[in-house]
């Protein structure tokens, strides 16, 4: 019986600080949510922290469940707005927050004039800063969806006059933000102010997301792929290699802010639904977005070798789309340590399968036996192993084979 030590140390995790804070109507209930990367330093942002926000945000929108259905409020960096990872996000979840000039000069205020007007004509609504409402930024108020007004900045007087300043403008909704007590809020109600968003109604909520980033090196052969135009099947491939890398993937797609309208759960699906085009966006960004190699590489050789085993016991005994979610539970199966959470927990997180997460939680169905005889062929149990093999009628020279070829064939594709 070959064997394969399971005995590789946890994968580091990279962790991100996540705060989110409600925007609620006048009657308090939910409108949307702004959402603060608490892992940067507050007015430090840049492009590359804007878009990594924006792409762990969506992502991992599963670890609020009430984040997939309202609008986000994202702050961005000028540079930011013309990132091409704004190209892989579905227009209607997102508002972009954008920020004020550090001056009043209306030359450098109006050259911004048609980054904005491009962002509205692929349909993402633009929230400004209640300076917007000042006239040097006279070309940027026909792009202004909301208006947030800080309560902290203005005197009452101020304010009235704002709100009537901003009402002219009628498809521009008011927020009021850091509003602090019911004084304030009442006043708001009474200038005709909609929209609110501040302590009294709920401090920042943190949210602690585990990151797992595949190899740069897999992430450069896949951008070369791409640009070089290669086959579904080529790409395909290199998905297969790298557990953190497909994980990632189809995270993503099936994320609230992509939009799908139903879940993609194979990799050969959702590079044709992605296209090339977004394939190459997501994959630079996931580069750049990509600190280290959080993944113990022990652990990902571990999880391909039992994907490709339990590809090549199935294949045998099941048709091929079962061959196909046998290499996705063999590959998923160690989600739990690369991510350092519990399996159950690490699986909310994706759209897989029912019979894929039958076998990986429930240890039931058609997978089950040939998940159980891949983890077997890791131990030196030759009584645990004998018995797996048994319940599929197949010999120790048939699984042992099987094992030598999965291993040879991770070793090649990992090379």
């Amino acid at each position: 019986m070959t064997e394969l030590s399971s005995a590789a140390p946890e994968a580091p995790k990279i962790t991100r600080l996540i705060a989110r804070q409600v925007i609620v109507d006048a009657r308090r209930k939910v409108f949307g949510y702004e959402l603060f990367d608490r892992s940067v330093a507050e007015h430090s942002h840049t492009a590359t922290s804007d878009a990594e926000l924006l792409f762990n945000a969506l992502s991992h929108s599963e670890y609020d469940a009430g984040i997939n259905l309202k609008p986000l409020f994202i702050n961005c960096t000028h540079q930011s707005l013309a990132g091409g990872h704004l190209e892989l996000i579905n227009p209607e979840k997102v508002v972009l927050e954008i920020p004020s000039m550090d001056g009043d000069d209306v030359e450098d205020i109006d050259d911004r004039r048609h980054v904005l007007e491009s962002l509205c004509g692929r349909g993402f609504r633009l929230a400004f800063k209640h300076s917007v409402l000042q006239p040097s930024y006279a070309s940027w108020l026909p792009f202004a969806s909301f208006v947030k007004i800080d309560m902290n900045a203005l005197e009452s007087g101020q304010l009235a006059h704002l709100v009537a300043a901003a009402s002219r403008n009628v498809k521009t909704q008011l927020i009021a933000e850091k509003v602090e007590n019911s004084e304030q809020f009442q006043l708001l109600l009474e200038l005709g102010v909609k929209l609110f968003q501040g302590y009294w109604f709920e401090k920042p909520v943190e949210m602690k997301m585990q990151i797992i980033r595949p190899s740069q090196a897999n992430i450069i052969q896949l951008i070369n792929l791409v640009r070089q135009q290669a086959s579904t099947v080529e790409i395909e491939d290199v998905l297969k290699k790298d557990p953190t890398l497909s994980f990632n993937l189809l995270r993503f797609i099936n994320s609230s802010g992509f939009g799908m309208s139903r879940e993609i759960t194979s990799f050969r699906h959702a590079v044709m639904i992605l296209g090339l085009k977004k394939l190459f966006r997501w994959a630079v960004l996931l580069m750049t977005t990509s600190q280290a190699d959080a993944t113990g590489p022990v652990i990902s050789n571990m999880a391909v070798v039992r994907g490709r085993l339990m590809e090549l016991l199935a294949s045998e005994l099941l048709p091929p789309e079962d061959s196909d979610n046998a290499f996705v539970t063999g590959v998923f199966s160690l989600l739990d340590r690369m991510l350092g959470v519990p399996l159950a927990e690490a699986l909310n997180s994706i759209s897989l399968p029912e019979v894929v997460v039958e076998a990986l939680l429930l240890r039931t169905g058609k997978l089950a036996p040939f998940l159980e005889l891949t983890v077997a062929c890791e131990s030196a149990d030759d009584e645990v192993f004998a018995k797996a093999a048994n319940a599929l009628l197949l010999t120790n020279q048939q699984v042992n084979w099987a094992h030598l070829q999965a291993l040879a064939w991770t070793d090649e594709i990992t090379a």
